[in-house]
């Protein structure tokens, strides 16, 4: 799969795999996780999940800035690789929580987001300007041997990206097992078992058990019943704490997994340190003069390219907002909506990476072909919105035909009901399916796309560009909780992210004709 391609691709490709997996097995249980450990709801865990996922993507922008002042992309992800290792660290120490020291503990909790953000960003871009660079080398060698070699060589750099994607979603096949499979164990060493109803019902109960429905109060006997051998009924405040202790201390120990991938991650990078080029590093030219038309030309092409790269740059915004819910409303579907008695809904998140692997030959496959071939990256970009859309109108036709309610409404209903509603697994097969494929025509060919038309000496800057975008689609993901609770049926929740997807589409597939032009000018 990787005959012909630079010889650093895999070395780059096994540094990032690693810091995903990390990466992955926090992000999986992120929102549930500032859920059950605080008793806040839904919509402020979306608000800080948001901010923590738009920190992460926009730290990458002053990252590219670093490096390419300093003309040191391997020290600069080196430090990040550190720096994020400090941060898990940090989340990997478990706490009680009391409602004296709530706000101090989860004001820690987003300290350690906050370094681990920064160090993702110090990180993520620079490595992918590394392997642009690869490419960039590879052209510029086959450039020697004559037109037939550099197209061949041109015709790497989309398969070379979507290699280097399959590689970062095989650590984020394993990551979401990780704190679910800890957490379960931990509970199961207490003589407990996994309710992901559970944490929500035992902080309302400890917040304010006297104001707590006569229904949710049946609930909670029953469930904690059902999850706790050693319950006793007479001492519901004890059996809450101890449940809501013991819950979150093993995903507390999970983040010492991520500790370790760090730690692989920068080991991998420092023995293949050698392979890697330099992106911005430049040799002593001799100064050349141009005249005024040279200069106003070059001007005028670097301020087209970067107009193309901002066009993409905003569809993909709203890509992203739709697509990263899965860590938000789509989790929270999970939770709530989906039958979790044998997976947990965390869990369910190993789908989209396991289906990147699965389906990157194949797409890789079609574009290989003559018909394939014809497909620009603009123009697979625009598919990838219509596959987006397609994703949330199945959720949305499902959500009417099952006639559910609000989030907020569904959980008020008794405990049979509930579980007479939930889904089964399919429904979000079906979904990660479409938002996947929606995923392998955008992300890894939108890298492809910067790389081909980011001016030599911003590679850096546009790289961070492009996660900075990414960075703005995340902010807004904490929409999907808000809505997810306030619209008075689920299906207007997934409409609004259906009509967001067909829109953009539609706009990207007006400027085809000339986001193509750009592009093929740089070839």
């Amino acid at each position: 799969m990787s005959k012909g391609h630079p010889k650093g691709l895999i070395a780059a490709a096994l540094s990032n795999m690693g810091e995903r997996f990390g990466y992955y097995i926090m992000n999986a249980v992120l929102l549930l996780f500032l859920c059950s450990k605080f008793g806040i709801s839904d919509q402020v865990a979306g608000i800080i999940y948001g901010v923590f996922y738009f920190s992460i993507y926009i730290m990458a922008l002053p990252g590219g800035i670093i490096a390419d002042k300093l003309q040191n992309y391997k020290g600069t992800i080196i430090a990040g690789l550190i720096t994020m290792a400090a941060g898990y660290v940090a989340l990997s120490i478990p706490t009680t929580v009391t409602l004296g020291n709530k706000t101090i503990v989860l004001v820690m909790v987003c300290a350690a987001l906050l370094l681990i953000a920064f160090g993702n960003g110090l990180f993520k871009g620079n490595l992918q300007a590394i392997v642009g660079q690869m490419y960039d080398n590879l052209e510029a060698e086959a450039a020697k041997e004559g037109p037939e070699a550099l197209a061949d060589a041109k015709a790497k750099r989309d398969p070379g990206f979507q290699i280097f994607y399959v590689f970062i979603n095989i650590g984020g096949v394993i990551a979401p097992f990780v704190a679910p499979s800890l957490r379960q164990w931990w509970l199961r060493v207490h003589d407990m078992a996994y309710n992901s109803n559970l944490p929500a019902l035992c902080h309302q109960y400890l917040n304010n058990a006297d104001g707590m429905d006569v229904v949710k109060q049946a609930n909670l006997a029953t469930w904690m019943a059902e999850s706790n051998a050693n319950f006793d009924p007479s001492n519901m405040t004890a059996a809450c704490e101890q449940y809501l202790q013991v819950f979150n201390e093993g995903v507390h120990y999970s983040f010492i997994a991520s500790v370790a991938a760090m730690l692989l991650s920068l080991c991998i990078f420092m023995i293949f340190k050698k392979r890697f080029p330099a992106p911005a590093k430049k040799s002593e030219k001799e100064v050349v003069e141009y005249t005024a038309e040279e200069r106003a030309s070059m001007a005028r092409d670097i301020k087209q390219r970067m107009a193309g790269l901002y066009a993409v740059l905003g569809i993909c915004v709203f890509f992203w907002m739709s697509f990263h819910q899965n860590g938000q409303s789509l989790s929270l579907f999970a939770r709530d909506f989906v039958n979790s008695e044998s997976i947990a809904p965390e869990v369910w998140q190993f789908l989209n990476p396991a289906l990147v692997i699965l389906l990157t030959p194949i797409i890789m496959w079609i574009f290989g072909t003559a018909w394939g071939r014809k497909f620009s990256t603009p123009k697979k970009i625009t598919i990838g919105m219509l596959f987006a859309g397609a994703a949330y109108l199945f959720l949305m036709i499902f959500s009417v035909n099952m006639g559910y309610p609000s989030g907020k409404d569904f959980l008020q209903q008794d405990a049979a009901t509930i579980m007479s509603m939930k889904a089964e697994s399919w429904v979000l097969i079906v979904t990660y399916f479409f938002l996947t494929v929606a995923e392998l025509f955008i992300s890894p060919l939108g890298l492809s796309f910067v790389s081909k038309i980011a001016p030599k000496h911003l590679q850096g800057i546009c790289q961070g560009l492009w996660l900075s975008a990414t960075a703005i689609g995340n902010l807004l993901i904490m929409i999907g909780p808000i809505l997810f609770n306030a619209l008075p049926k689920l299906w207007m929740t997934w409409a609004v992210f259906m009509i967001v997807c067909f829109v953009a589409m539609l706009i990207m597939f007006g400027m085809l004709k000339w986001l193509e032009r750009i592009t093929a000018q740089q070839q």
